[in-house]
């Protein structure tokens, strides 16, 4: 599943680079982030926590950083993995421009799912995914700046269908975005 966004941010982009290698505001920003712990310049482990349904899982993800381009670009990868519960893989490309005095922060990721997580079903775990990612990048960004806001394409404009609320708190596919999420800002 394709998995996209874009935010401004009234703040330069070494204030935000700096921002998504600080793992104190990531853990903060990171729903269910019980650990987050920096193995080398280009690994980081976590622990994340979530409730999928009326079972609740603790998730292990490892995390690599690859293409570093301070303060432009990088691509997280990862995997996350949780006994019965199911595993997770995906790649997410983070990239920030300079926009004046703002920085336009870009985000384009693709996950697939396993085990149980992969029995939810697509549309689900697509929808959950999405508002996931949302939900994480929103409250990073007004971390450092109260008024930052989110691009809508034109396409994600329209009304939500009946029944999406639902997709809000399966929890399934959050899991994954949060730990490819915890290693992309924990790491320099």
């Amino acid at each position: 599943m394709d998995i996209t966004g874009e935010y401004r941010i009234a703040a330069p982009r070494e204030r935000v680079w700096a921002a998504l290698n600080d793992p104190e505001m990531l853990k903060a920003c990171i729903p269910g982030c019980e650990e987050l712990t920096q193995v080398s310049p280009s690994e980081v482990n976590a622990r994340v926590v979530a409730k999928v349904g009326p079972v609740r899982a603790a998730f292990d993800t490892k995390l690599q950083l690859t293409n570093l381009k301070p303060p432009v670009s990088y691509t997280l990868v990862g995997e996350s993995k949780s006994g019965a519960a199911g595993f997770g893989r995906g790649t997410a490309n983070v990239a920030l421009e300079a926009d004046g005095d703002a920085t336009i922060l870009r985000y384009t990721a693709d996950f697939q799912v396993g085990g149980k997580l992969a029995q939810v079903g697509a549309r689900l775990v697509s929808g959950v995914t999405r508002k996931t990612a949302d939900d994480f990048f929103s409250a990073f960004c007004t971390r450092l700046d109260s008024g930052a806001q989110k691009v809508v394409p034109v396409e994600d404009s329209a009304p939500q269908r009946a029944g999406s609320a639902r997709w809000l708190y399966a929890g399934v596919a959050a899991v994954i975005v949060i730990a490819l999420l915890a290693w992309w800002l924990g790491m320099r």
